[in-house]
């Protein structure tokens, strides 16, 4: 049997009265939003719409199949609800 490469990455999410960082261990080949998914992080926020949220890794936005390296932070960006230019 063959065993899989793991890689740990953390997995980031931030409202204002509470903030949530999760450390997990995913295969090699694991995308941004596969490991949202596999870190319980919708469990504990059901109201979290992964649709219409973006993902980024270290604040620089990517696509949800971008695949992960050793080390990587998945941030999931809320969108905005005010103009910050007004």
């Amino acid at each position: 049997m063959i065993k899989s490469e793991l890689i740990g990455v953390e997995v980031a999410y931030a409202l204002p009265e509470r903030q949530t960082l999760l450390r997990l261990k995913v295969p090699v080949g694991t995308t941004a939003e596969q490991a949202v998914q596999r870190s319980g992080l919708l469990t504990r926020h059901p109201d979290l719409d992964l649709s219409a949220s973006k993902l980024g890794i270290f604040a620089k936005v990517v696509p949800p199949q971008r695949e992960l390296r050793e080390g990587d932070r998945v941030e999931i960006y809320r969108p905005l609800i005010a103009d910050p230019k007004a």
